[in-house]
């Protein structure tokens, strides 16, 4: 087969060659995207590596046009790529945490398909052609929809494959349109919706979607090792580092707020009595009560071994003592796996005073008032007024 023609002193590609050099460029795409897979996995990229293995497939149906083999490969041609539209529009569903299943995937592609099969599949190249094009025009367009309401957390990555798919959308509209005036023979069809041209405005969306799929997958990474970095392997809270630098910025701005030292009561005799499981459930248990008793905005941290530590923004003192009791009335009510009650927790709790605030001299103020409330005997919350509390 000829790979090119010369006309008029110009190269022109022929269809077997551009989906060639298609083929090529998306199984590209696809090894590069399976070997950054194994660090970098989501559901919305799981979708978005469909994509573009169904992009590859029906590409690859389509270099059999023009063979015996036509009325088999073409309309399983044009369904998958209508089918790769509609996973890319599943993959914006996924990235905005909303639900996606089969049955809003088969349609399209399935009447794509049949709509090839009953016009002259076995003669003409552009069976079904509108459907075709016109599907693939609405799974790009509802894509771009979803990708421009994503979360704000994936902003400049989403708008730029939003709108390039936008843009691939309303190219495939143009092409389902002059086909409808003129025919898929006609001069404009043939010079700007043709095989060429359309091979290159899907290079470019499948090189964006490409791209944006690995810095997405990288940001989602880099949380997922900060976020490790930032929390207790076995609580999930905060550790120590991550809570004083959070809490000194919010006392930073001005804000104010209280502060809760807690410290889990006979700790010690919980894992030489039961065994370190049954101490790592108290203190999973005791985290799962504070989590439960405080606000989203509240920090809450593991101070080190059985001792735990809250900041409350804007909250006064006696709120903060409030919530201290809350959590114990949530740990007493849960009950371990063996059966064995949960220790008593005895708090420290301290406020912002009326100098500025210093969160070394509220856990100062904290840690004296839970001293205190461990010598009146333990299982009590006792606060501390800084600006009436003396330290040594």
């Amino acid at each position: 087969m000829i790979a090119a023609s010369m006309q008029e002193g110009t190269i022109v590609l022929d269809p077997f060659s551009v989906r060639m050099v298609l083929a090529a460029v998306i199984l590209t795409l696809i090894v590069l995207s399976c070997v950054s897979s194994r660090r970098l996995r989501s559901p919305f990229t799981d979708w978005w590596r469909a994509s573009l293995c169904l992009f590859f497939a029906g590409n690859c149906a389509f270099l059999l046009n023009g063979t015996s083999l036509l009325a088999w490969a073409n309309p399983p041609g044009k369904a998958l790529v209508v089918a790769g539209a509609f996973s890319v529009w599943a993959g914006a569903r996924k990235l905005r945490d909303r639900k996606i299943s089969a049955w809003q995937l088969a349609p399209a592609p399935l009447i794509t398909y049949v709509a090839s099969v009953l016009d002259t599949a076995e003669s003409s190249l552009w069976s079904g052609g509108l459907v075709y094009l016109g599907l693939t025009a609405a799974g790009l367009g509802v894509s771009a929809a979803e990708m421009w309401f994503a979360k704000s957390t994936h902003t400049r990555a989403t708008k730029f494959l939003a709108l390039t798919a936008a843009l691939t959308s309303l190219y495939y509209l143009g092409r389902a349109i002059t086909f409808v005036l003129e025919g898929h023979d006609g001069n404009l069809f043939q010079t700007v919706f043709g095989y060429a041209p359309a091979a290159l405005v899907h290079l470019i969306f499948l090189v964006s979607l490409s791209f944006t799929m690995n810095a997405l997958s990288n940001n989602h990474l880099i949380r997922k090792l900060r976020e490790r970095a930032e929390r207790d392997h076995l609580t999930g809270l905060l550790n120590r580092g991550a809570f004083l630098g959070l809490a000194a910025d919010e006392l930073a701005g001005q804000r104010g707020g209280a502060l809760i030292l807690a410290d889990l009561d006979y700790f010690k005799a919980v894992n030489d009595e039961h065994g370190h499981a049954a101490g790592d459930a108290a203190l999973c248990a005791f985290a799962e009560a504070c989590t439960a008793s405080v606000r989203s905005t509240d920090l809450v941290g593991r101070y080190g071994g059985e001792e735990f530590i809250l900041f409350l923004p804007g909250a006064t003192q006696q709120r903060a003592e409030a919530i201290a009791s809350e959590i114990s009335h949530r740990l007493s009510a849960m009950e371990d796996p063996d059966g064995l009650p949960f220790p008593t927790v005895s708090y420290g709790v301290t406020s912002t005073g009326a100098e500025a605030p210093d969160l070394d001299f509220m856990i100062k103020v904290a840690d004296a008032a839970l001293y205190s409330a461990k010598a009146q005997g333990r299982n009590r919350v006792v606060g501390a007024d800084p600006a009436e509390i003396s330290l040594p």
